[in-house]
């Protein structure tokens, strides 16, 4: 059966003052899990390794965002990141300096048993 999302939450991070993008992802993704809490792995006997997590970031330049970094963050599964351009720069006219924004989407998906959970094919 294929792996159906079980959730997607969502995040932003910033690093006001040193210009890091890596950390404002991470941070952004911290926000995200920060918002969620998986108990149907427990309550129904799921492996939370076996899920499948997708991390997409949105930074204005992301080929400074390190995607190792950024994955660890996230405690189960397999996991991958995904680095597109998008979140926010703003400029600070008075110091020459940039506050980072991040945004983050976190989705998990598992692969459930047939027949043993009745799931909306559209989710």
């Amino acid at each position: 059966m294929p792996y159906k999302r079980i959730i997607l939450e969502m995040g932003t991070g910033n690093d006001l003052y040193g210009e890091d993008y890596t950390k404002a992802a991470c941070r952004a993704v911290q926000d995200a899990l920060h918002h969620s809490s998986l108990t149907l792995f427990r309550t129904l006997g799921l492996d939370r390794d076996a899920m499948q997590v997708e991390v997409t970031i949105g930074v204005q330049q992301p080929d400074k965002v390190d995607t190792a970094q950024v994955a660890s963050q996230i405690p189960y599964g397999s996991v991958t990141v995904k680095v597109s351009k998008g979140g926010l720069n703003i400029s600070d006219h008075d110091s020459g300096g940039v506050s980072v924004v991040a945004a983050a989407a976190v989705a998990a998906r598992v692969d459930l048993p047939e027949g043993k959970f009745a799931l909306n094919d559209n989710v």
